[in-house]
């Protein structure tokens, strides 16, 4: 199978292309750029974006969501505060009150 434009691309899966092209600038797709520097979807990406649709129709998520939890994946720093700061998001009032205890002796 050849490569498909942008717009063929879109056809296939019902994704604009100005959507294709968000889709690649979260780096969600990315399709590969033939010597002329056109985008060039295979099938790789047109499965990509037919599977996006269907998690995106299934759960109800949005793109911006998808694409902040791609980021999570490729930014370890990133996952490790969000993930700190979640885990103080589950404290107590109790654990709360304890750690600012603790924090106010050790000054």
């Amino acid at each position: 199978m050849h490569g498909l434009t942008v717009g063929e691309a879109g056809a296939q899966t019902g994704w604009s292309p100005r959507m294709l092209r968000y889709l690649e600038a979260a780096e969600l797709v990315v399709p590969q750029r033939g010597q002329n520097g056109y985008r060039s979807y295979g099938l790789l990406e047109l499965n990509q974006l037919r599977s996006l649709r269907e998690l995106r129709d299934r759960f109800g998520v949005e793109l911006t969501e998808i694409a902040f939890a791609a980021r999570l994946e490729r930014e370890p720093a990133l996952r490790a505060s969000v993930e700190t700061w979640l885990a103080g998001t589950r404290l107590s009032a109790l654990d709360w009150e304890q750690r600012k205890h603790e924090r106010l002796l050790a000054a």
